[in-house]
């Protein structure tokens, strides 16, 4: 039988935050902690055999270990996102085939769609959780030209993002290797040529980014129930 893992980022700097709070994947929303949520989602879900909880410093990993699912390995992150990553997936044990990766700023996903996710990834390798573009999107050219892009094309990324165990170990590999940035665990596998499937979600799912998003979080998970 397949194992997955879910490797729980929660390492973030939360710089946007500007003082605000003093972890934001820690702040309380609603009664509890934000990183509380993305437990509650994962363990109702019961599509990970194992966790990597990705944490920034001890303090905060005293506090993450509280909420942390079981059976969980927490390992310290790096300096960027990317490098948060690869350390959790190198944690991760031999018997490990399928991975999914969540950022826990992003308190509203929901079981069903880890289930969903869970059931694609093993036919297609690579999916994310993601949402079309509603807004008209410009791009800035030189000289203050601005082109239309096709929004009908254009897709939000969301987490989890949920990979083949040894096509994402490969494409980070291969980022690290060539020294170059990505945004997301997506862009990685792109590198590679690899097609990734998407999974559309019809609920909010944002990420806790400034202070201004924990009213509108709060809002969703208090009186907002029906649509997340």
């Amino acid at each position: 039988m397949p194992r997955t893992a879910a490797i729980l980022l929660a390492a973030g700097s939360g710089s946007r935050m500007n003082g605000a709070v003093i972890d934001k994947v820690l702040a309380p929303l609603a009664g509890r902690p934000v990183f509380a949520y993305s437990v509650a989602a994962f363990m109702e879900s019961a599509i990970a055999d194992l966790y990597v909880v990705v944490y920034r410093d001890q303090r905060q990993m005293l506090q993450l270990s509280a909420y942390a699912p079981t059976p969980s390995v927490l390992v310290q992150g790096g300096r960027e996102r990317q490098d948060s990553v690869r350390r959790g997936l190198s944690a991760l044990p031999a018997n490990i085939q399928h991975v999914f990766i969540h950022d826990c700023a992003r308190p509203l996903i929901r079981a069903e769609q880890l289930v969903a996710l869970h059931k694609i990834v093993r036919r297609e390798r690579a999916v994310v959780l993601a949402h079309p573009v509603t807004d008209t999107i410009k791009e800035h050219r030189d000289s203050a030209r601005l082109r239309t892009l096709d929004r009908s094309r254009l897709w939000a990324m969301e987490t989890p993002q949920v990979f083949a165990r040894d096509l994402i170990v490969l494409a980070y590999d291969r980022v690290h290797a060539r020294h170059r940035r990505v945004t997301d665990d997506a862009q990685a596998v792109e590198e590679l040529g690899h097609p990734i499937a998407l999974l559309a979600n019809p609920h909010p799912n944002p990420k806790l980014t400034t202070a201004a998003d924990l009213p509108y979080l709060e809002f969703l998970l208090t009186h907002a129930s029906d649509s997340i």
